[in-house]
């Protein structure tokens, strides 16, 4: 019981934390879908500028996915260990790394930008909108990936409650400064308090979020560590009277925090091909048919909204009892953080079979899109039962560090996730000569699927080699 006392604890925040996330798109999108036509773009092409930015930051950022997960599973069994110097030195490399990466993203943003349009293909007007919002918004990169570094650490010392209340600040500033900012303050009497900045102002309002968010972090890590010695870990780059005196040991495990974080990032361009592989996939089968793959997309990720919850547990208390040695402590987080999780699923399989068909209806109005949406509700199903596993997995082996065998994992569900596709497509084509968009988009869930089953079952595989025998 006590177990599934410290399960829910560390749950429920990161969830209710996870909810608010889609939130602050919808309000982009409500704010910029009703400034109107300016300047001589319609709104369509707003709400896809917002889109396409929006887009290009998601791409962007899950290449630092690492700074949570390494951070998280570092600095959780330095916990179980009840090593404090090591639990600061671990969060002083992270920031490190976030503050010199966002300075270096603000430094070459223009290169990115450039980079990222040819993949991402948009209409002139919908691009010169998304690129403007890119060179305001990259701004706060240096604040939004130590924001990443920081939840990890959050997690990493059993500690979800800090990491809600900051993200849902983050979301709360995001989604009132967009309003604020877009629309700008004007007084019953007509005077005006602030001008409002149209499209630029969603931006900023990220911006501002960010970096108050990263303020407030900041604020909120004082429980564990002092401002003096986190400015002594920030500072202390490797230098010589830090080598000469700590252990083997220590500079072992200094080192493993980069190596941890090669692979991670590895794993993170893995998920990125898939994800951009989706996307571009569905977006050459017409109009209605990218509708339908975007929608189920989006239902998919309700499910992990939840699930991610979970493993976020899973990783704090698998790393802190690796920390404390303690195998059985292992062996029931394990366990126990898949009962959780099965109920999750079994919730998410009620929802979907029973309110599949309503859930499209409330994410669009489009009758055309609905009625192609029917067909392809039974992937939703599919969609518990393969996640389950692939999702709580990812947890337990980042708190246990095993990020070789993630990399690894993710490198086979490429390959499964392009393999099925072209050779389906292939068959397809060679056996009826033209491939039907309706099947192409079952193809691609099918190769989606793929790549998921492959992640689950690798690191089911390797589980009793990385999870339950490491141990000094």
């Amino acid at each position: 019981m006590k177990l599934n006392r410290e399960i829910l604890r560390l749950a429920g925040p990161s969830i209710l934390a996870n909810i608010t996330v889609p939130l602050v798109g919808m309000v982009d999108i409500a704010v910029v879908g009703h400034l109107g036509a300016t300047g001589g773009l319609s709104g369509a092409a707003l709400i896809g500028g917002i889109s396409v930015g929006t887009m290009l930051f998601d791409l962007l950022y899950w290449n630092f996915a690492f700074l949570r997960a390494g951070t998280g599973g570092l600095t959780a069994q330095a916990y179980g260990r009840k090593d404090p110097a090591e639990i600061g030195r671990i969060l002083g490399q992270a920031l490190r790394i976030a503050l010199l990466s966002g300075l270096a993203l603000i430094a070459l943003q223009w290169v990115v930008v450039q980079l990222a349009f040819l993949v991402v293909q948009c209409s002139p007007e919908v691009k010169t909108l998304a690129t403007q919002y890119f060179y305001i918004r990259i701004w706060a990169a240096p604040a939004t990936l130590s924001l990443f570094a920081l939840k990890g650490w959050f997690i990493g010392l059993q500690d979800s409650l800090r990491p809600m209340l900051v993200d849902l600040w983050v979301n709360g500033v995001n989604m009132l400064l967009s309003v604020v900012l877009a629309f700008g303050l004007v007084l019953p009497a007509g005077r005006v308090l602030l001008p409002g900045l149209g499209f630029a102002g969603v931006a900023w309002g990220t911006v501002i979020a960010q970096w108050t968010g990263f303020l407030l972090a900041l604020a909120v890590a004082r429980k564990y560590l002092s401002l003096r010695h986190l400015l002594k870990f920030l500072c202390s780059f490797c230098a010589e009277d830090y080598t000469e005196n700590v252990d083997n040991e220590q500079v072992s495990r200094h080192r493993s925090f980069f190596t941890l974080n090669r692979d991670l990032f590895l794993r993170s361009v893995g998920m990125i091909a898939v994800y951009i592989g989706f996307t571009v996939l569905s977006a050459r089968l017409g109009d209605v048919m990218l509708a339908v793959s975007t929608i189920l997309m989006k239902l998919l990720m309700i499910f992990s909204y939840f699930t991610d919850g979970f493993a976020y547990a899973g990783e704090a208390l698998t790393g802190r009892f690796i920390g404390e040695g303690s195998r059985e402590g292992v062996r029931s987080t394990v366990r126990q953080t898949f009962l959780w999780s099965l109920g999750v699923t079994g919730l998410f399989l009620l929802v979907y079979g029973v309110g599949g068909v309503p859930l499209f209806r409330l994410m669009t109005d489009d009758p055309g899109v609905v009625d192609a949406g029917r067909e392809f509700i039974p992937w939703l199903l599919l969609m518990p039962l393969i996640g389950c596993p692939a999702f709580t997995w990812d947890g337990i082996f980042t708190g246990a560090t095993a990020s070789r065998d993630m990399r690894d994992a993710m490198i086979w569900c490429v390959v499964g996730f392009f393999g099925v596709w072209f050779t389906l497509i292939g068959l397809a084509r060679a056996i009826l000569g033209t491939v039907p968009e309706a099947l192409a988009i079952h193809i691609l869930m099918a190769a989606y699927f793929t790549h998921l089953a492959i992640r689950a079952a690798i690191l089911s595989f390797r589980a009793k080699n990385s999870i339950f025998a490491g141990y000094k």
